[in-house]
């Protein structure tokens, strides 16, 4: 496990950015797993200048996304599906038969768990994935007490989580109640994790990661067992650890 520290939140995406791009000029058909949220956004920003200036092409990977909310239709503007393709996919060259994200509107959610564990499998396990982290120490929607083995499943959203999100959605009662997310333990199985973190409100949520025991009580703290992870960490996101990490 790498933890870096750069200045600020522009510095973290752009080295991020980098990472992803070296990895998908190096394996043109590479498999990237793909976060949503405030934190890649930036990064994505730098892959779409990297592809309309540098021609980075992204015609021949694959993606999977980590999590998705259950009842959204992919046209609704919370949609993670949403998300991705306003903020990353149509503005690059990614093929469409190549993208994955948990179908919410699916009949059958267990069903379509399975289908998205096995396709992972198909195509050889995901090279890259790149993390947010809570505040409270989550990854994707695995909130604490989540299983450090589990796997793609339906998670009940927390109290805390959807009130965060009631903001986008305009009351509590828009918010879902549930979420297609990977497990901890997918997620453990790609080669290579790069985690984001930026803001003074991550502060406590890096220290436990970082410097804290393993617990299923703060599930990223599993990315210590990771042979290849990478934390880009801005300077308020490092500013409660004790111990002396990389500093760029």
């Amino acid at each position: 496990m790498l933890a870096s520290i750069r200045a600020d939140y522009d510095a973290i995406s752009i080295e991020g950015a980098r990472i992803v791009a070296e990895l998908v000029r190096k394996k043109p058909d590479c498999v990237l797993g793909f976060a949503t949220g405030s934190s890649p956004l930036k990064l994505y920003q730098e892959l779409i200048r990297m592809h309309r200036e540098e021609g980075l092409d992204f015609s021949k990977v694959t993606t999977f996304n980590l999590d998705e909310y259950v009842g959204l239709p992919p046209s609704h503007d919370q949609s993670y599906h949403y998300f991705m393709w306003e903020n990353l996919f149509k503005h690059i060259n990614v093929d469409s038969r190549y993208v994955h994200i948990p179908a919410g509107m699916a009949d059958d959610i267990e069903e379509q768990c399975e289908w998205y564990e096995e396709r992972i499998d198909e195509v050889g396990g995901i090279d890259l994935q790149i993390l947010g982290i809570g505040e409270n120490g989550h990854i994707a929607f695995n909130e604490p007490g989540s299983s450090l083995g589990s796997r793609t499943r339906i998670k009940t959203l927390t109290e805390k989580t959807r009130q965060g999100n009631a903001r986008f959605f305009g009351s509590m009662d828009q918010v879902p109640k549930y979420a297609i997310t990977m497990g901890i333990g997918t997620i453990m199985e790609a080669w290579r994790l790069l985690l984001l973190a930026s803001g003074k409100k991550k502060a406590q949520a890096i220290k436990d990661t970082l410097e804290g025991p393993i617990s299923a009580m703060v599930p990223a703290t599993i990315v210590q067992m990771h042979q290849h992870a990478t934390l880009l960490i801005d300077e308020d996101a490092a500013s409660m650890l004790t111990v002396d990490w990389q500093l760029d």
